[in-house]
């Protein structure tokens, strides 16, 4: 009796452990019913299959972009990362801070290059669909990435999301050259602080895929998360939150940056 009590109750944990799976129409329904006027999201691996961060710096690396000393360093310092020896906050402001001593207009438009040829494939239908139908019934459309903001903005751009609504990984650029000063690093946390610096410290809705988008999520009324990673999913199960899994997410192989 009592080994057939403990696998009745690990059974219990089992399913206790999984959180909800919405069909399409079922996300959809639930995010416009909740009419939100603000709505925020995640961009890699939420609107859109892969890493636009690395896939940016891996294209920009081998089309010459930077020096080859700085990537040469910026190569070693991904493998370490990759490694665990270098955190997602200090990776992320590096990607951007390789950058230095390019002018702002010749990384806008490797930017542009790079999302023109790699986004349009990657984008969830779902999700655009989604981020439409929500523009017709006036929401606020905000993304937040820790992502190159160059390139974020640049994909950003099939989502019709104006660039002044992107938060994302940058430096400071002093007369049209790019420096190695940080402005921000939108990750974990730091996600949640960003927007509360836009004065969005309560958004309606919010949407992302991994642990780095927690805080963010956390803040919204409503969060949901979308393609999650297994610690996201997790997580969503012990707060009762909805999960959505695009269609097209099953052919992502590319790895995004941590858990």
């Amino acid at each position: 009796m009592e080994k057939f009590t403990i696998k009745v109750e690990n059974r219990l944990a089992t399913i206790e452990a999984e959180a909800v799976q919405w069909t399409a129409p079922e996300f959809e329904k639930a995010v416009l019913e909740g009419k939100p006027k603000v709505a925020v999201f995640d961009c890699d691996g939420t609107l859109w299959r892969g890493d636009s961060g690395s896939g940016f710096m891996t294209w920009s690396l081998e089309q010459g972009v930077v020096s080859r000393s700085a990537s040469d360093w910026m190569d070693e310092r991904y493998r370490a990362y990759q490694a665990g020896q270098v955190g997602e906050e200090a990776i992320c402001g590096e990607m951007v801070q390789v950058y230095a001593g390019l002018r702002d207009q010749e990384l806008r438009a490797a930017a542009e290059t790079y999302a023109h040829k790699f986004v349009p494939g990657r984008i969830f239908v779902e999700m655009a669909a989604l981020v439409a139908e929500m523009q017709k019934a006036g929401t606020e459309i905000w993304a937040v990435s820790s992502t190159n903001r160059w390139v974020v903005a640049a994909g950003l751009r099939a989502f019709g999301i104006p660039e002044e609504r992107v938060l994302a990984a940058e430096v400071a650029v002093c007369d049209g050259v790019i420096t190695s000063e940080l402005v921000d690093v939108p990750t974990g946390e730091g996600k949640a602080v960003a927007l509360k610096r836009v004065g969005l410290s309560a958004p309606d809705a919010v949407f992302g895929n991994s642990l780095h988008d927690l805080a963010m999520l956390k803040l919204g009324r409503r969060a949901y998360p979308v393609n999650p990673s297994p610690a996201l999913q997790k997580v969503a199960a012990q707060l009762g939150w909805g999960c959505f899994r695009p269609a097209t997410a099953e052919a992502d192989t590319t790895t995004v940056h941590g858990e």
